[in-house]
């Protein structure tokens, strides 16, 4: 009977496996999950330098075959993770099923390519200096520096494996200083050290490699279980979820004409003056109750009130969406943030954008945040001649422009940094807002185009480890959930249950430090890119002196 170490490509369909267990699937992910991503890079890494050889005839091959290995696996697990890719072209975008296939399989057979990149350096470093050992260490710098690769080439740092460790306060506590970079050096490195107990020379050391490794697994997990103190607040908030359908051109949509207008933004008006409803701790993985919070009389006034990212006929230049903001901000005394749809009118043209407005208690508007990291086929559609099948989804949102700086807000006696769904994936993006001055950050989203899937939860883990790596508030108001407010560990202190109308009401702080990673930024993942391009070069070079040695042997001198 053939073993596992037989089949290599069973072994990187199994890492793929591995690797979607510690992430959201289908909702939230236990915190005994995540354990698997301790583990989940061991089946590839062996697959990758079992039975490599002497350098020699067949280097070629297998130098290819390592790539299509990890090949396999990152198409596996693309096609796990971003299956919701599909529902969201087909279900809200309006794309025909097969166009919708070919845009997911497209997606996974591109970004697949990082991963065969990881693979073919792995073994190029194994080949090369013609032992496992330097291929095992080299492996989680090899990993971080493909993982920034893919996250400024082709700007997808979409659930990149620190992630998976986001509600482990040990782990985490590194991500102020390295960003996820450091989380994800530090799991690969873990897969590395058992991946060498499979190569170790004696039983001896292997039960040493692979009882160490283990160990130090489950040490480093046991951080999900012991959160930090409580930190201190000093403002509430109120985030309104009005959860309203993504479908249909809300600027046209017969609801929000004439009277339906005006009922809407009472509707919006009436949930964003409310400080009592059914709120959970935490997402659902913790265990926290379900808490009915009674309503207090007379009301506590919020300090600040969020309105997300939408599909809304708010436009910022409306007379009538100023009226409206301008009431609610005087009406309670809070500042208030509400996405809309910003407009710039020129002499002969427009542009629109999707934006945040920013009005203080006595009802000014002091200014406007616009998006700047626009979402492809959702907000603009790139390669536009090329995919012309993809113009349906933009049908809805059209053309948005991009804006040009990460604004911070002062209203109330503080500073707020707001950004804008998508854009809160990236790391070295988000981090300006604090070096700028934001003492909490804002984060307003639509999650209503993932439909029911794992997105929504994904997006969520992401926008906390932003929380993480700089210390700060987040507020983190969608559409139609995950509407939570995360303290600068990454905890959900509040949130509300999904696919309901309602508000989240719940208190924040300020924090105006700069931690190493928001003054820095991603130095710590540029050094591990820097230290894996000098050993693939070093590697590479052995490789071609050694292939020039073999053949000079068999041709002789006068080659």
């Amino acid at each position: 009977m053939r073993t596992l170490k037989n089949l290599p490509w069973v072994n990187a369909a199994l890492s793929a496996l591995l690797l979607l267990l510690p992430f959201p699937i289908a909702g939230p992910v236990p915190w005994w999950r995540t354990a698997f991503g301790w583990v989940a890079l061991v089946p590839l890494i062996f697959a990758l330098l079992h039975d490599q050889g002497e350098v020699g005839a067949a280097e070629r091959h297998s130098l290819g075959r390592g790539a299509l290995l990890a090949y396999l696996t990152g198409v596996l697990w693309y096609l796990g993770n971003c299956y919701w890719i599909y529902q969201t072209m087909f279900v809200y975008g309006g794309i025909s099923a097969w166009a919708s296939v070919l845009i997911l399989l497209g997606y996974c057979l591109y970004l697949g390519l990082y991963f065969a990149l990881f693979g073919f350096l792995v073994v190029v470093v194994r080949k090369g200096f013609g032992r496992n050992l330097p291929a095992l260490l080299a492996v989680p710098f090899l990993w971080v520096g493909v993982e920034f690769a893919a996250s400024r080439i082709t700007s997808d740092p979409w659930d990149q494996l620190g992630y998976s460790q986001v509600g482990n306060y040990w782990l985490t506590r590194t991500a102020p200083v390295t960003g996820v970079y450091g989380l994800s050096l530090t799991l690969a490195a873990v897969s590395a050290l058992l991946a060498g107990a499979f190569f170790a020379s004696t039983s001896r050391l292997r039960l040493k490699l692979a009882v160490g490794g283990l160990l130090l697994g489950f040490f480093l997990q046991l951080g999900h279980l012991y959160p930090p103190a409580l930190q201190p607040t000093q403002a509430t908030a109120v985030l309104m979820q009005p959860d309203l359908s993504v479908t249909g051109d809300a600027a046209n949509d017969l609801g929000w004409v004439g009277a339906g207008y005006d009922a809407h933004a009472a509707t919006f008006a009436a949930l964003s003056k409310r400080t009592c409803g059914t709120y959970i701790a935490g997402i659902p993985e913790t265990g926290a109750p379900w808490l009915n919070v009674p309503c207090t009389e007379p009301a506590n006034s919020p300090d600040l009130i969020v309105w997300p990212e939408a599909p809304t006929a708010f436009r910022d230049i409306d007379p009538r969406f100023q009226g409206v903001m301008h009431r609610l901000a005087t009406e309670t005394g809070a500042s208030v943030i509400a996405g809309n749809v910003g407009i710039d009118v020129k002499p002969d043209s427009y542009q629109i954008f999707n934006s945040a407005v920013v009005v203080t208690p006595d009802g000014h508007f002091i200014g406007r945040y616009d998006k700047i990291h626009l979402v492809p086929f959702g907000e603009y559609v790139p390669f536009k001649k090329l995919l012309f099948f993809a113009g349906h989804l933009t049908r809805n949102v059209s053309e948005f422009g991009r804006g040009e700086y990460r604004k911070v807000f002062r209203t109330s006696g503080h500073r707020y940094g707001v950004f804008i769904c998508y854009e809160s994936i990236f790391a070295d993006e988000i981090r300006q807002f604090a070096v700028n001055g934001a003492e909490v950050f804002v984060n307003i989203s639509d999650d209503g185009w993932y439909g029911d899937t794992s997105a929504p939860w994904q997006h969520l883990n992401m926008a906390r480890m932003r929380a993480i790596e700089n210390r700060r508030w987040i507020l983190r108001d969608t559409n139609n959930g995950t509407t939570a407010i995360i303290d600068p560990y990454g905890r959900l202190t509040a949130s509300i249950p999904r696919n309901i109308q309602g508000s989240l009401y719940g208190s924040y702080g300020f924090r105006d430090d700069l931690t190493f990673y928001s003054a820095h930024g991603d130095i710590f993942a540029i050094l591990c890119a820097i230290i894996a391009i000098v050993v693939t070069a070093r590697a590479g070079k052995l490789l071609y002196l050694s292939r020039r040695r073999i053949l000079m042997e068999k041709t002789g001198p006068s080659s």
